[in-house]
């Protein structure tokens, strides 16, 4: 049994706000109070004790984030920070190794981590590389929006069988939610004021991606998952797409969605002037659909590697910037691309860009809705979210970066009006007990009794982004993984996935579909659950 003593305790899930108190842990679980003696006991005096942080949304497994490792030699080479000897060695800054991948989250303090999206086919790599990474938890989502055996379900209006084939694919994935990249494979840039894109027919299949969304979320609600669709919006990247994003969260009519790093879906125009945020529109959409929650995906300036199945986006990124460029094609399913990206403070359309994932998290009310996550690596490396926190809680420090960011970004921004600053309650929501919630991962997230031991404690200090850049003890599953900023043991982390129940009526129409489309058999196409090392099925309601 190991007692934490006397730590200032945030968890939001459970109304506590600051208070001084006890947490006691047996068997990997937060326990009630005793006064049986502990084995180990934890002095927190003075420190700040959270629950261990969980990212909804970042790219760590699977073949594009191994591709992007194999596209940026240069990335190896970058030295971030002098403490840390993996980066001098060569590990990676932006699309770091597995590993690393695992112990730079540790040592960040957060124990959950989810891959925003892997296609069915190469699920099999991507639980590889998820069992390789060390200490956290994890979990993947599985690609279906421009799957064609869907857009054909729904083309036919055959509702009960598109239920049962998600249910299919999460089960052979070994997946943990449904994720829509660009539904129906819009053109990013035909989208424009006179386009949303939603309505636009994919070709060969005479569905729109209005369709796509609304079928695969109400199959989701059908199925009763955990977590809500996952969702990449249709003209993402585009000037003017914040109408597109506004029309898609209305699209759903009150089901359940998950907007994901909705900052590259937040742009406005105007006429004469070109590129403006539009973080005020969809912030009141949101505020106003209760049934949406979102990631902001904040950009970062620096160095990032944008990766997407959105290919037609990267495909544009290549064509704008002159930057290599990777594509991918995964049979019947998906497709993708990666680009090595460069934001600039200098550079407006960086500045607006990184200002606009503030104002998303200014101006949206409710914090149990809206995430922390920079998209990684597109927005910028999961390394900065430390800094992140310090914009958020420090509107003097925003003001000193905006101070030095492009000259006119705040003419066509709201930021420098805003005054708004987060509390340290309202951080714990937004990194830990808001995507917990959102995931229905309720053993994540909060310091309960039956929650997992998962914990990260910091030194209070008024740099916030120091404070979470180096924690003084992080604890996973009861065990004490990192002490002062560096991982001194290691553990494996659990796989979640969802397991809903589908018919096995539909087995011989997905078999004569392999037979006629897939490269693979349909016995060789699902993963074993013996191939994921440490796994836990999620319950579905």
């Amino acid at each position: 049994m190991m007692r934490i003593a006397n730590g200032r305790v945030y968890d939001p899930q459970n109304g506590v706000n600051g208070e001084v108190r006890d947490l006691w842990i047996e068997g990997g679980r937060i326990v009630a109070p005793t006064q049986e003696a502990a084995d180990r006991v934890v002095d927190a005096t003075g420190l700040v004790v959270l629950p261990g942080g969980v990212d909804i949304h970042s790219h760590i497994a699977g073949p594009k984030v191994n591709a992007a490792r194999r596209l940026r030699p240069e990335d190896h080479r970058r030295n971030v920070r002098a403490r840390t000897a993996f980066l001098r060695a060569g590990s990676g800054y932006t699309v770091p190794s597995t590993f690393l991948t695992g112990y730079r989250y540790a040592e960040l303090g957060y124990t959950t981590v989810m891959e925003a999206a892997v296609a069915p086919l190469a699920a099999r790599h991507a639980h590889a590389e998820l069992n390789d990474i060390p200490v956290i938890d994890k979990g993947c989502y599985v690609t279906m929006g421009n799957n064609h055996f869907v857009m054909e379900c729904i083309r036919r209006g055959r509702t009960e069988e598109l239920r049962d084939y998600v249910a299919w694919l999460l089960s052979a994935a070994k997946a943990y939610a449904v994720k829509l990249v660009n539904p129906g494979g819009v053109e990013n840039w035909k989208c424009g004021r006179n386009s949303t894109g939603l309505d636009d027919r994919v070709t060969g299949f005479n569905v729109t991606p209005r369709q796509i969304i609304r079928a695969l979320a109400q199959a989701n609600e059908d199925l009763g998952l955990p977590h809500s669709i996952h969702l990449h919006t249709n003209c993402l990247g585009q000037v003017g797409n914040y109408r597109t994003t506004v029309r898609t969260i209305e699209a759903l009519e009150g089901r359940r969605g998950h907007i994901c790093h909705i900052q590259f879906s937040s742009y406005g125009d105007a006429a004469g002037k070109g590129f403006r945020s539009g973080a005020a529109e969809v912030a009141e959409a949101v505020n106003q659909h209760r049934n949406v929650t979102v990631d902001v995906g904040q950009v970062i300036f620096g160095e990032a590697t944008t990766m997407s199945s959105d290919a037609p986006l990267e495909y544009e990124l290549h064509r704008l910037t002159g930057a290599k460029w990777l594509s991918q094609d995964v049979e019947e399913e998906s497709g993708g691309g990666v680009v090595p990206l460069v934001y600039r403070r200098e550079d407006l359309f960086s500045a607006l860009q990184w200002a606009i994932g503030l104002e998303l998290f200014l101006l949206i009310e409710d914090p149990w809705r809206v995430m922390l996550t920079t998209d990684h690596p597109n927005g910028g490396p999961f390394t900065s979210y430390p800094q992140v926190i310090r914009l958020l809680m420090d509107r003097g420090y925003r003001e000193e970066m905006l101070s030095r960011a492009h000259r006119r970004v705040g003419a066509y921004a709201l930021l420098p009006q805003i005054g708004r600053e987060y509390s340290l309650y309202e951080i714990a929501i937004v990194t830990r007990a808001a995507p917990a919630r959102a995931l229905g991962l309720h053993n994540k997230g909060h310091l309960g009794p039956g929650a997992d031991a998962d914990v990260a404690i910091y030194a209070p200090m008024a740099d916030a982004e120091a404070m979470f850049s180096r924690p003084r003890y992080v604890i996973k599953g009861g065990r004490v993984v990192v002490e002062d900023g560096v991982v001194v043991a290691d553990c494996a982390g659990r796989t979640f996935y969802a397991g809903p129940e589908w018919s096995p009526g539909l087995e011989p129409e997905i078999r004569a579909y392999f037979e006629r489309a897939y490269t693979v058999t349909m016995e060789n196409y699902a993963v074993d659950l013996g191939s994921l090392r440490q796994s836990e099925r999620v319950p579905c309601r």
